[in-house]
């Protein structure tokens, strides 16, 4: 560990796309404050060989474990180095460069009350952030998982769908230990989690681009299913909470967790 600061970017087939991110990130000085690590999921082009010839640090999957695995690995890697925060985004060049420093000073300032932020969503739908179209089918599925997490936490999360979130080791650590951490869409329903168990969540204006090469997992018809599946979760997860009683104090002994997790 070089930094307290460790970017996450899973990375499926995105040889077109990720020398473009990680130049981005070299020409604006990001190698200078964070670490990144490339979550190659098993691409089958020249993701993995993109990657490394950047300073940046790679694990490569043998088999595909999806984005959600992807990304709790990437937290179990941060917590074994002792990095204090993290920030995911994206390989297809979605997440503006600028947003990385923005999240990072976010998460080191506390609010009126002097407390930090567990986590901090790079938003598309706040009052500042730039107008972004994400497709009729999309923004019902994001109305519908804001109304959920409206009724179940009394909280209004404008984008809980983004991909693009700054974690404190509180935060990520919960995460690296959380067994039924969603391996496909974990957005909303781990929004909706976190909230319940307490953890404070912030929202910023994020700048977002449109996918220029590649394909997005939410084309076609996808946000149907999407929507079907992480709207179930969001029940779900209310279910495991309010009546099951499950995770409540999950993380009060920090220590324990991280010794759990490196058992």
């Amino acid at each position: 560990m070089e930094h307290e600061l460790l970017i996450i970017i899973p990375a499926y087939n995105e040889e077109k796309n990720l020398p473009v991110v990680l130049g981005n990130m070299r020409d604006a000085g990001v190698f200078d404050y964070a670490d990144v690590l490339v979550m190659n999921d098993a691409s089958s082009d020249d993701t993995n060989w993109i990657a490394k010839s950047f300073p940046v640090h790679v694990v490569s999957h043998v088999f595909n474990l999806g984005y959600g695995l992807a990304i709790q690995l990437g937290y179990k890697y941060a917590v074994r180095r002792d990095y204090s925060y993290v920030i995911q985004m994206d390989a297809d060049g979605q997440h503006d460069i600028s947003n990385i420093e923005r999240l990072y000073k976010e998460l080191k300032t506390p609010d009126e009350n002097g407390k930090f932020p567990d986590i901090v969503i790079g938003s598309r739908f706040l009052k500042d952030s730039p107008k972004y179209d994400t497709g009729f089918l999309k923004m019902i599925a994001i109305r519908y998982f804001r109304g959920l997490i409206k009724l179940f936490t009394g909280k209004k999360i404008m984008d809980p769908t983004s991909g693009l979130q700054g974690l404190s080791f509180r935060a990520f650590l919960y995460y690296s230990l959380y067994t039924n951490f969603d391996d496909k869409y974990p957005d909303a329903n781990m929004i909706l989690q976190m909230l319940l168990l307490g953890f404070g969540i912030r929202e910023i204006p994020a700048v977002m681009h449109y996918r220029t090469s590649g394909k997005s997992m939410h084309s076609g018809l996808r946000p149907i299913v999407y929507m079907f599946r992480v709207g179930m979760s969001l029940l779900a997860v209310r279910f495991r909470y309010k009546w099951l009683k499950k995770d409540r104090g999950a993380i009060e002994d920090e220590h324990f967790c991280k010794k759990k997790l490196e058992d």
